[in-house]
């Protein structure tokens, strides 16, 4: 499985990367209203982001049964057995649609403590754009909202897939996740570049891949 925020960007590159990732499931985010993967089936948020945009989406090789959003800025599905969400968590210059006022750690915990308590119970994947590192210096978020998150993880049973994956400046951590349940067993972790073939820089973010074994 694999999550990239594609900055509202769609083109035969953006599907090439996609397709060539060999994922089951995309947790995307900000994903223009054109995005279609074959063979796929997709599930986006009612909000969006901008005009041509949704705040995130869940694409699967296999059915989907769409869920309500658990939050404006978040989609969540079922397949496979399992609950999936796809999310954009706040970030500094957000401002408060739809986040309400208050701090940056204000913000972060409220959107992760109405995801929660609408998302479905049993196993959960959870993944996107969560705008916090979750080790090391933290540029975008804040660390109050980096341990909202880690409360929600410890709450649901979820280990975190890519807290150790490099972001693409230096010396920094991604803010862009998968958490999967704590009894998987994690077999790998990886970025990927999200350029062209040409050396385009086709998003703001680099795409991250994990792969799992369920128990």
């Amino acid at each position: 499985m694999g999550t990239w925020n594609l900055e509202g960007r769609w083109s035969s590159a953006h599907l090439d990367l996609l397709l060539a990732g060999l994922c089951d499931v995309w947790l995307l985010t900000e994903v223009r209203d054109d995005t279609t993967l074959p063979g796929f089936h997709s599930h986006l948020t009612t909000e969006r982001m901008g005009r041509r945009k949704h705040w995130a989406g869940i694409f699967s090789r296999n059915p989907l049964q769409p869920l309500p959003d658990p939050h404006p800025a978040s989609a969540a599905a079922t397949t496979l057995g399992i609950s999936w969400c796809s999310s954009i968590l706040p970030w500094r210059s957000c401002g408060t649609i739809p986040w309400g006022e208050g701090s940056m750690t204000q913000k972060t915990a409220r959107a992760v403590e109405q995801l929660m308590q609408s998302l479905q119970t049993g196993l959960l994947i959870w993944g996107g754009d969560w705008n916090h590192a979750m080790t090391g210096p933290e540029h975008v978020g804040s660390l109050g909202g980096r341990s909202a998150i880690k409360q929600a993880l410890a709450s649901r049973r979820l280990q975190l897939a890519t807290q150790d994956c490099p972001h693409r400046e230096p010396g920094l951590h991604t803010i862009d996740h998968i958490a999967i349940p704590r009894d998987a067993r994690l077999l790998d972790a990886t970025r990927v570049i999200g350029q062209s073939a040409s050396g385009e820089r086709l998003s703001d973010h680099d795409a991250y891949i994990i792969e799992i074994a369920l128990a």
